[in-house]
């Protein structure tokens, strides 16, 4: 593509000219033997309109409605190919901060106390993130008994969002909330990254965990400059736990398995790691603050001498005028309409 002048965007798109020569064939073609046609061994040709419905137009008039439509379609394609040729040079920046998201993936956050899931809540929760978000790096770490880096820390939100609908608890065989090994794979995903920058990990959760040296693990994070930011799913009255089989998971007593929100434990988890304790809604509130807790701190820095062109688009000066040629044709239907209603 040149760097500067006219060119077009897809000129992939100018191979659809190609389409008006065989549809000038078909019409030279059709003109030769439509004149020969069954029905007008039965009757005049004068007669013909009144059989069929319909009159055939002589050489002149289908010729110059060809001219009339390879004029158009020309237009149209040459506005598909997106023809530019200017554009606004910008100074292109790095962010300066980095989160990386442990997501629980646990049988517990299956239960319905929020609708539909909390699993499904989740997803969305970190859907709005990347969609609300301007200036984060953001990774994915999904966890349950084993972590597992689902996105390296990335720029590229759309990659998160593409992985976010396969991620449920159907990935995990062995059940179990061992955040200590995601805290670790955090850890060293944003050990990677530029020591200048803010970096953050966010918790989203419904809690419960009893692994000893939890405390232990966050606290060693924070004394690296890594805050801890929970963001809690569920509701504290909870619900019971699906199984894998349709039904309720159930305990030693043949009871089904509760689960609640820990508030208390996943404050604590963000309080030890200098981050802020937030329950999961149905507004943006909780991740445009989570976004800015992130970004406190971190300063976007330009990526040396490298700038972006971005090119101003002119398609849609050839799409007026093509709009302006169809309106008449538009004009015709609804008279021939309304004259056979009448």
């Amino acid at each position: 593509m040149p760097e500067t002048g006219f060119h077009f965007a897809s000129p992939w798109w100018l191979l659809g000219l190609l389409l008006i020569f065989p549809v000038g064939a078909w019409l030279r073609r059709s003109q030769v033997y439509g004149q020969i046609a069954r029905v007008s061994r039965y009757a005049d040709a004068h007669l013909l309109p009144h059989l069929t419905g319909s009159r055939q137009t002589d050489s002149g008039e289908r010729w110059k409605k060809f001219r009339r439509w390879a004029l158009l379609w020309a237009v149209l394609v040459f506005a598909m190919a997106g023809p530019r040729w200017d554009f606004t040079e910008i100074q292109l920046f790095t962010p300066g901060a980095d989160l990386v998201i442990l997501l629980d993936i646990s049988r517990s956050m299956e239960v319905a106390d929020v609708q539909p899931s909390r699993i499904a809540r989740a997803r969305q929760e970190i859907e709005d993130l990347i969609n609300n978000n301007r200036g984060v790096r953001l990774g994915l770490v999904a966890f349950a008994s084993v972590a597992h880096v689902i996105t390296p820390i990335t720029e590229d939100g759309q990659t998160i969002r593409n992985t976010l609908p396969s991620i449920s608890s159907d990935l995990v065989r062995l059940q179990g909330s061992r955040l200590r090994q995601a805290l670790e794979r955090a850890g060293t995903l944003l050990a990677g990254q530029p020591k200048e920058s803010q970096h953050t990990v966010l918790l989203i959760s419904d809690g419960d965990f009893v692994e000893p040296d939890l405390d232990q693990a966050v606290q060693s994070l924070s004394e690296k400059g890594v805050r801890l930011h929970v963001l809690g799913v569920g509701t504290p009255a909870g619900g019971p736990v699906p199984g894998h089989t349709g039904r309720f998971l159930m305990d030693s007593r043949r009871q089904p398995v509760e689960s609640k929100l820990d508030e208390a434990g996943l404050e604590r988890l963000a309080a030890l790691g200098n981050g802020t304790y937030i329950t999961a809604d149905f507004r943006d509130d909780d991740t445009t603050r989570i976004l800015q807790l992130a970004a406190e701190g971190g300063q976007a820095k330009a990526a040396g001498d490298e700038r972006a062109r971005v090119w101003n688009e002119r398609f849609y000066w050839l799409l007026f005028p093509a709009m302006l040629a169809i309106l008449p044709a538009f004009r015709r239907y609804r008279t021939l309409t309304q004259g056979e209603r009448g």
